[in-house]
């Protein structure tokens, strides 16, 4: 079993003005410094259990490829202390440690001595390894004929090999095509249930929710949120609007739950009901029947165009439908000030038993990532219940016409 600790972990690399400072500073160690510093990480401390799924997450240039080097010890800390229980594989940089002139069944056998495996063990995994990795006949070729699907194929089969202690996946396995992907997904959740310690890097907030146990957030080089996937991946998705990412509030209301709000607050969500059949509010509706989303919009300024989304979500955070009135060419410009606007939306409830709730977005176009009046997750819960369906599993409703006839 593996564990992650990280305590004050800082990093900076140095910027010299030209590569003549490099030098001269180089030659006259003692002299004054001809750099100066950039930090990329800061104060970074957290711990990951063993047996714990964590994603890391964060906008580009955040620190998280390179607070997963420290933690697979391809290069060092400025400041603070990282230890490791237990033995680590690394899918890091895509390729990295290949050598292009050497065959893929020979840079698996070098990558695997760098694991800790033996070469004879190597050569007795190579069946496992080619089958997993599904590359063909290049496993006999060199490295540097491989596409960067092929690259990742044989990297990956090769880190999962043997069950490892720790796994650190970075988004290396987005560059694969959508079948390696969900086979990758399902070998890391295999190790998961057998208690390996996994620390992933994605922006894929479904896979995320769906596997992870806990998400961390960078932002600048340091933590700024760590919790449930749905918390940070709802407070992550809110800082992609760069006009709003510093009005992100997250409130805790009954039942423990965690709403995240963004937006300039020029129109907001006044209310939100959902109603059964005949209009009346619920919070349980039945599998196959008919709901009616109520929202009421507040506008509080003259806005040049106002667009509500929504979606539906499901107890892991995982959007089951989401639309808006810019797809449906419904959009409203000009919105006056001090105006109300009552949307109603009818749909059929072609969900599998649960708890959902629904997330709301007003804004001036098809995007958040543009003018963002409000974004609201979790705001509004219910549940979905299985009252005169034939029993069933999944995530929707889809109750099939089954044909039997002796043949």
């Amino acid at each position: 079993m593996g564990s992650i600790r990280v305590s004050q972990v800082s990093k900076a690399y140095r910027q010299y003005p030209s590569r003549w400072a490099r030098l001269v500073e180089w030659l006259w160690p003692f002299a004054q410094a001809r750099h100066q510093l950039r930090w990329v990480l800061q104060n970074i401390s957290f711990e990951i259990k063993a047996g714990e799924v964590v994603a890391l997450v964060g906008l580009n240039g955040a620190g998280k490829s390179t607070l997963l080097k420290l933690i697979a010890g391809t290069t060092r800390c400025t400041s603070g202390r990282i230890d490791i229980q237990g033995k680590v594989a690394a899918l890091l940089e895509l390729g990295m440690g290949f050598h292009p002139d050497f065959t893929g069944q020979q840079n698996a056998v070098m990558a695997g001595q760098l694991m800790g495996v033996s070469a004879q063990t190597m050569w007795q995994l190579m069946p496992e390894i080619e089958a997993f990795a599904e590359i063909g006949e290049y496993i006999h070729m060199p490295v540097r004929v491989y596409s960067s699907g092929m690259q990742v194929r044989l990297a990956f089969a090769v880190a999962t090999c043997v069950r490892p202690d720790i796994l650190i996946v970075d988004e290396a396995l987005s560059v694969g095509d959508a079948y390696f992907q969900h086979k990758s997904f399902d070998r890391i959740r295999e190790f998961a249930k057998l208690g390996t310690t996994l620390l992933i890097v994605s922006h894929d907030r479904n896979a995320i929710q769906a596997i992870c146990d806990r998400a961390i957030l960078l932002a600048d080089g340091a933590v700024i949120k760590d919790g449930p996937p749905e918390f940070v991946m709802d407070y992550y998705n809110a800082l992609l609007s760069p006009e709003t990412s510093n009005t992100v509030a997250q409130t805790q209301v009954e039942d423990g739950i965690v709403t995240t709000r963004s937006g300039s607050f020029d129109a907001v969500v006044a209310s939100v009901n959902l109603l059964n059949d005949v209009g009346v509010p619920v919070d349980e509706i039945s599998v196959g029947g008919t709901a009616r989303l109520e929202v009421v919009v507040q506008v509080n300024k003259d806005l040049p165009s106002l667009v509500l989304g929504y979606g539906i979500k499901n107890r892991l955070g995982q959007v089951m439908y989401g639309t808006n009135t810019w797809l449906t060419q419904q959009v409203i410009s000009p919105a006056k000030a001090e105006t109300r606007y009552q949307f109603l939306i009818e749909f059929p409830v072609n969900l599998g038993e649960g708890s959902y709730s629904v997330q709301t977005a007003l804004v001036d176009e098809g995007s958040h990532l543009g003018v963002n009046y409000e974004w609201k997750d979790l705001a509004l819960v219910f549940k979905v219940v299985n009252i005169d369906k034939t029993p069933f599993e999944g995530l929707s409703w889809a109750e099939p016409v089954i044909g039997i006839r002796e043949i």
